[in-house]
């Protein structure tokens, strides 16, 4: 059924001035962000941040203190039971069953959401992921990275519309992070909307677009490479004689020129080297310069609800 508000121009997700509390402690206060339809978006912050309670707010697993999450037309509170028909969620650590095979788990989570044409959603899945040789082996036997592969291939069941990643490449070996990264490609290419929650830069640039998150808090949602080019480049002109000057510029695009013309490109110039900071370094400046502005209310430290706070059920149902 679709949503009465939602037309093919609305946003994906739309998060409005989320705010979530464990008694005195605030996991979110007050975090603000757009997900455009059709693209991959990636958020990125340290442990604590509250990526995870972000996620699952936006799957419906967990009730806001105030704010609202609109997720593909639908209330994800409210609407939460239709919203997870067309929705996949990655979490964080696979929930599966060890002592079951790929096609037994699969079967459990189709059979749950009445998944049509089960077996043939299994059948594609598992040759997604490239498990379908392994579909009859008990998942004990695998390792870390097969069974992230059995978990994704579970979030993928119900050909969602928009899935959902919790850190999905943590612990994967660099050829399956690029087997990965080349499924969600194929996903955005057939018009699915992929949101990730990550550490890694590499994998932040590989994104649309980024959002970064501090204690609770959106601080900026651009490209990759609009965050990076806020860093301050570091200009080195190396000159006869030895000598060297040192510059830095926030845009040195446009900066460079204005430089040198200083110099009237004389020979003297012999070399010009630029560093410019990578997206982590930029990243993590923004955060540093947020430390001071803490608010006082207590933050979370970790993505999981605190000692005393009502925590999601860790079913099955994670994949939804």
């Amino acid at each position: 059924m679709t949503p009465a508000a939602a037309t093919p121009s609305s946003p994906a997700v739309s998060i409005e001035a989320l705010r979530k509390d464990y008694g005195a402690i605030r996991a979110l206060g007050g975090a603000t962000l757009t997900v455009r339809k059709g693209e991959v978006f990636g958020l990125v912050g340290p442990n604590g941040a509250g990526k995870t309670t972000l996620i699952k707010a936006i799957c419906g697993i967990l009730k806001p203190t105030a704010g609202r999450v609109t997720v593909l037309g639908f209330d994800a509170g409210r609407d939460r039971y239709r919203l997870r028909r067309r929705l996949g969620y990655m979490p964080q650590a696979p929930a599966l069953y060890e002592d079951l095979s790929p096609y037994e788990n699969l079967t459990f989570f189709g059979k749950g959401y009445r998944t049509e044409d089960l077996r043939g959603r299994i059948r594609l899945v598992l040759g997604f992921v490239e498990l379908w040789d392994r579909r009859d082996d008990p998942l004990h036997t695998f390792s870390g990275g097969m069974r992230q592969r059995v978990s994704l291939a579970c979030a993928l069941l119900r050909d969602p519309e928009l899935l959902i990643l919790d850190e999905p490449t943590a612990g994967v070996d660099p050829a399956l992070k690029q087997t990965f990264w080349r499924h969600f490609q194929e996903l955005k290419q057939r018009g699915r909307t992929i949101f990730l929650s990550t550490n890694m830069m590499e994998e932040a640039m590989r994104c649309d677009r980024v959002a970064v998150i501090r204690a609770g808090r959106i601080l900026i949602t651009e490209a990759p490479e609009a965050i990076r080019s806020r860093g301050r480049t570091e200009i080195t002109l190396e000159l006869a004689g030895g000598g060297r000057r040192v510059e830095e510029a926030a845009a040195y695009a446009e900066e460079l020129p204005r430089l040198l013309s200083g110099y009237g490109l004389s020979s003297e110039v012999r070399r010009i080297r630029i560093r410019r900071p990578d997206l982590e370094e930029v990243i993590l400046s923004m955060i540093g310069q947020k430390e001071a502005g803490a608010g006082k209310v207590k933050t979370h430290t970790g993505d999981d609800p605190p000692a005393g706070g009502t925590a999601p059920s860790a079913t099955p149902e994670d994949h939804t």
